[in-house]
């Protein structure tokens, strides 16, 4: 069985109740997820005692909004549409991605799981080596690779084949309005003689990018190159925490196999597939202890 036999036999009661979006659910997740941020950022900025021990926590929370992102661009975690894209922009624009070229990205990735013809996530492969390993989970080349591509969207030279042509404007003008509020945040920081951005925002999200990296891993990393999104994409078993953090995205087969779920209706859809998973893990740490193992 796969996950399209899955999808085929819900019930008419089953699909309706496992798509429906939610304001109040949404909002909730993210006021607190946003709120966190803004708390952390305002105490690291103002320096409270023992302030440097909180960016650690600042960068993860932030660095996780990319998992907002990916959710959002789904127009899954609210009802209101508005909210997908004002959560998509925001998440988009702390992370050097911009929601528009990133949902051209994703979805080509949905569409292309693990063919390593089509499948844009695959155009960087997955690390071999130790060195490849270590690399990647520094989360250096991330940053490189998405400043880069934010400069060639912004200079239109980041042609790729799963953005339309009646995208690229979009996508270009988003990355220059991107670029133009960094440098305008930067001016306003140099005017007005405050680091409060490098130790609140910047610092951070490069502290925090190696967990996003690991986690990050094993949604496919090993997994086999077949359409199956019950065998292309591992679902990782995990805590509390870290499932509230990636909203529910370590459920992440399900959220292969029926994009059109949100967030906080993925427990109740693993629990219909969750015997029919061919990709799992008991937790992060244990993925890439194995991952490392196997390793050149």
């Amino acid at each position: 069985m796969d996950h399209r036999d899955i999808i085929a036999a819900l019930t008419a009661e089953q699909r309706a109740s496992l798509t429906e979006r939610s304001d109040r659910r949404g909002l909730a997740h993210l006021a607190l997820h946003w709120g966190l941020i803004v708390l952390l950022g305002t105490l690291i900025a103002v320096k409270v005692p023992y302030w440097w021990a909180l960016m650690l926590p600042q960068g993860i929370l932030i660095v996780f909004l990319f998992t907002l992102l990916h959710e959002a661009v789904h127009k899954t975690p609210f009802a209101s549409e508005w909210l997908n894209t004002l959560a998509a922009r925001v998440s988009g624009f702390l992370l050097m991605l911009g929601a528009d070229w990133f949902r051209y990205f994703h979805f080509a990735h949905h569409r292309y799981t693990q063919d390593p013809d089509n499948d844009p996530e695959l155009a960087s492969p997955k690390p071999e080596t130790l060195w490849q390993y270590l690399a990647h989970v520094s989360g250096l080349p991330v940053w490189w690779g998405q400043a880069r591509g934010l400069v060639a969207n912004a200079l239109g030279r980041g042609a790729a084949a799963y953005v339309p042509a009646k995208g690229e404007a979009k996508v270009r003008r988003e990355a220059v309005v991107i670029l133009a509020l960094y440098a305008a945040l930067a001016a306003l920081s140099l005017w007005l003689q405050t680091t409060a951005l490098l130790w609140a925002w910047i610092v951070p999200a490069l502290l925090g990018q190696p967990f996003l990296r690991l986690y990050l891993l094993a949604e496919h990393g090993r997994c086999p190159f077949v359409a199956n999104m019950l065998e292309n994409t591992r679902t990782t078993a995990t805590n509390r925490i870290v499932r509230w953090l990636a909203w529910n995205m370590p459920y992440h087969a399900e959220h292969h196999s029926y994009p059109a779920v949100p967030f906080h209706k993925l427990p109740e859809f693993h629990a219909i597939v969750e015997a029919h998973l061919k990709q799992t893990e008991r937790g992060y740490a244990r993925f890439n202890a194995k991952y490392i193992a196997a390793l050149d």
